[in-house]
């Protein structure tokens, strides 16, 4: 995993407060209903482990950065979690299920993570992407994008999509519109908690800052009801492990 990726540990409060968690029905469509013993590999905060877990699958929470898991910890108690990467998870062959990555497949080696996820998942077993993606035509959240800049996934998204590597098959793709409530001082925590603005200078920040604040300032929902629906187009992506080695 990329070093921008394992960079969001120290906002791990903003992450956790700022991003939003998932659409059942996207997971559903990834994992469907039986319960399965599933690896959340880039798990961070655990927007996903949440979901998966109210699902009633059984969950094993990964992420290179040992201060997500901590705030995972706090938000998804009980939850088994290991530091490890996706390209070397540490687990046995042929032990899970199914494996989901949360906005984490873009900060992968592809070629790595899916040779790595092949040798964990049992044959037949899923490997799942998702992302939350901001729908951009609506106007104001097209702005929003422009103060906190695009990230790597969006930019993913938006042009061929994501990839894996042998032994795997083509990706089925399906998404997925919906809406979170935020404040905004979740809108804020959002903005911060992005890879953009953790890895930026003092300058940088203090731009986004800013940005953030004069477009709150335009926006008659917040100001009238401290709080605004920000719409999002949720991808999911899944694709079976095949039931024959090599």
């Amino acid at each position: 995993m990329s070093a921008i990726g394992t960079s969001f540990g120290t906002a791990a409060g903003d992450y956790e407060k700022g991003r939003p968690g998932y659409p059942p029905e996207a997971v559903a469509w990834i994992l469907g209903q039986a319960p399965l013993r599933v690896l959340d590999a880039g798990a961070g905060t655990g927007k996903l482990t949440a979901e998966v877990l109210r699902r009633g699958h059984e969950v094993i929470a990964l992420d290179p950065d040992a201060a997500m898991l901590e705030a995972l910890s706090r938000s998804v108690p009980g939850v088994e979690t290991r530091v490890g990467a996706a390209e070397a998870t540490g687990l046995p062959a042929s032990s899970v299920d199914a494996v989901v990555f949360g906005q984490a497949w873009h900060w992968v080696d592809v070629a790595e993570a899916s040779a790595e996820m092949a040798r964990i998942l049992r044959p037949g077993g899923v490997l799942g992407l998702i992302w939350n993606i901001r729908d951009e035509s609506v106007p104001w959240v097209a702005r929003l994008t422009e103060v906190m800049h695009g990230s790597a996934a969006e930019q993913l998204l938006a042009g061929s999509g994501p990839t894996v590597g042998v032994p795997f098959g083509p990706l089925e793709h399906r998404a997925f519109n919906w809406a979170r409530e935020m404040t905004a001082d979740e809108l804020v925590a959002m903005a911060r908690s992005r890879s953009y603005y953790i890895t930026g200078n003092d300058a940088n920040r203090a731009r986004t800052d800013a940005g953030i604040v004069d477009l709150m300032s335009t926006l008659p929902a917040l100001a009238k009801y401290d709080r605004i629906d920000l719409p999002y187009v949720t991808h999911g992506f899944r694709v079976r492990r095949p039931n024959v080695e090599g």
